[in-house]
Parts: structure tokens; C-alpha cells; sequence
């Protein structure tokens, strides 16, 4: 188990070097950040300075190592457009984009496994059916096309809920919050749909079809002809047999929530590091623009090194 969980670690590390590595090429080809930040007026001095001053005159493989090392230690660099440390730019934006990924995760996770295992078991029930109906629009609009639906229904037509911003927030220690605020708590429901709403439907036709062939296994017929009720049978077997699967889609989904929120992020205008990341590849900042990748990418090998260790949490056949 030990040398698993060393194993996974250290493969986990070496992804992270390898994004790092691809996202920093990548970035040096979005454009010449020089050309945002100074003038019409200005000389070739000025520009040597300044690239001098940010480092861009140095090698490539010397920029990298010089980024790695830094990020190490905490520090992202100076964001070119801002003029600010990036860490700092980002722990102001990260509330708000977690606070969104949070209830849009919730929400997902919630009604996914709730609705997929009440079609499951009612599967032939026409509400089962609907659901399953009306949850295809789910998978198949973009999500900026649902935003934007969203938006047109509950703000312009019904005028219930805001389109834009975050509302209200309340500064609790370090962390801007916006549960605390009727208007905070109103400007998240749109956005939260929209960002969960692929990600439910996803989790809820997994379970649903997980289930399924559970309940067609011959120890779910044996559990039956013991005279079980249905409530166990369904909870207690069924259900718990399809977590190793669910889990796998769940905790990815989970994490493309937040690299996702760039888009529901624009649509609604939420003060989020996805807004930021659009924001930063305009102007070619190029420190945002790789903190902000290299956050997600240990988001996404976290959460699958929490994956992997759940697999042998839950199914003993793995730890061997």
C-alpha cells in the first residue's frame, strides 16, 4: 500500500513538471507582453529594460527553471498587467470560483446520484422517462448557451434573479464570502446551474446505468429471494457496488468544474480565476496565465491521486 501511494505521488509529480513544461512553451507564443505594456512612444531602450527587468531576455529553459524554482517557494511572479504578485491576484479571485464550484459540485453530485438511482429503480415509470428526456438538454447545449438561456428566463423575462456579478460579500478573515448575503446567495444560483448542469446529467445517467446491471446480478437475485426488502436491496447492495465507477467520472467532473468555470465565469461575469485567465490571455499575461494553469493541473492530479487511494478503499480485490 505504502510504495502504491509512493508511486502514485511520484508520477503524480512528473505530470505536473511535464504541464508546467508544455504550458510555459505554449504561453511564450500567445504574444510579446511588451507590446501591452508600454506606449507608442516608446524606444528600443525602454524595451530592453523592461524585457531585462522581467527576465524574458534570458533562455527559455532558464525562464522555466527560474519559474519552477520560484513556484516552489510560493512565488508566482508579477502579474505584467496589474503590476501585483500573481499569488496575490489569485487568492483574491479563488473565493469566489471555489463558492461556485462548491454548490455547482454539490448540486451535481446531489441530484445526480438521487435522480440516476430514482430512474434506475423506476425505470420504466414515465417520470423516469422525462427525466431522462429533459436530461439530454443537459448533455447536449453548450454551456454558455444555457447561461445565456438562463439568464434570458429568470432575469430579463421574470426579473427574479441578477445576470451579472456576485452580489454582496462579507469579508470573513482572509475570505470574501457571499453566503452570508441575500443578494450573494441570489447571484449564485444562475451560474451554479449552469456550471453543474452537464456535470449532473453525466453523474445521473453513470449511476443509472451502473445500477441497472447491479440489479441484474445474480447475488441482487439471491438477496431478493432471501426476502429482503427493496429499500436494502437497492441502498445497501446496489448502490454501493457502483461507487468505484461513479467515483472515477465524480472526482474529474468535480475538478472540471473549476477549469470549466471559465466559461460560466464570462457569461455571468463572475469575479472568479477563470475571468482572470481571460483577462490575462488578452493582455499576454503570461504569470497569471501559467499559475493559473499549473493551480488546475494540481487540482486534477490531486484529486485523481484521491481517486486511486479511494479504488483500494472501497475494493479490498486492489490492495494486492
Amino acid at each position: 500500500m505504502f510504495s502504491y501511494i509512493v508511486r502514485r505521488i511520484f508520477q503524480s509529480v512528473i505530470v505536473l513538471l511535464v504541464v508546467g513544461l508544455v504550458a510555459f512553451a505554449m504561453f511564450n507564443f500567445v504574444g510579446d507582453p511588451i507590446d501591452n505594456m508600454l506606449g507608442q512612444e516608446r524606444t528600443q531602450e525602454d524595451i530592453d529594460r523592461l524585457r531585462a527587468q522581467l527576465g524574458l531576455d534570458q533562455p527559455f529553459p532558464v525562464q522555466y527553471v527560474k519559474f519552477l524554482g520560484n513556484a516552489i517557494e510560493g512565488n508566482l511572479g508579477v502579474s505584467y498587467r496589474q503590476g501585483r504578485p500573481v499569488m496575490d491576484i489569485i487568492a483574491e479571485r479563488l473565493p469566489a470560483t471555489l463558492e461556485l464550484a462548491l454548490v455547482s459540485g454539490f448540486l451535481a453530485l446531489f441530484f445526480g446520484i438521487v435522480l440516476g438511482v430514482f430512474t434506475a429503480i423506476r425505470r420504466d415509470g414515465w417520470v423516469a422517462n422525462t427525466i431522462m428526456t429533459v436530461s439530454l438538454v443537459g448533455v447536449s447545449l453548450p454551456t454558455f448557451l444555457i447561461g445565456i438561456l438562463l439568464i434570458y428566463i429568470f432575469s430579463v423575462e421574470l426579473d427574479l434573479l441578477p445576470s451579472f456579478g456576485r452580489g454582496d460579500v462579507t469579508q470573513v478573515g482572509n475570505w470574501t464570502t457571499g453566503f452570508l448575503t441575500s443578494s450573494g446567495l441570489k447571484a449564485l444560483i444562475l451560474p451554479a446551474i449552469t456550471l453543474g448542469l452537464y456535470q449532473m446529467t453525466l453523474i445521473m445517467r453513470l449511476v443509472r446505468s451502473e445500477m441497472l446491471e447491479v440489479l441484474r446480478q445474480d447475488y441482487v437475485r439471491f438477496a431478493r429471494a432471501r426476502g429482503l426488502s427493496e429499500r436494502i436491496i437497492n441502498f445497501r447492495h446496489a448502490l454501493k457496488n457502483t461507487l468505484v465507477p461513479v467515483i472515477t467520472v465524480t472526482g474529474l467532473q468535480l475538478g472540471s468544474i473549476i477549469a470549466f468555470a471559465i466559461i460560466t465565469e464570462t457569461v455571468f461575469q463572475w469575479p472568479g480565476v477563470g475571468l482572470l485567465f481571460i483577462n490575462a490571455i488578452q493582455f499576454v499575461d503570461v504569470p497569471v496565465m501559467a499559475a493559473y494553469l499549473m493551480m488546475i493541473s494540481v487540482l486534477f492530479v490531486g484529486i485523481n491521486l484521491i481517486v486511486d487511494l479511494l479504488y483500494v478503499a472501497i475494493d479490498p480485490r486492489l490492495r494486492g
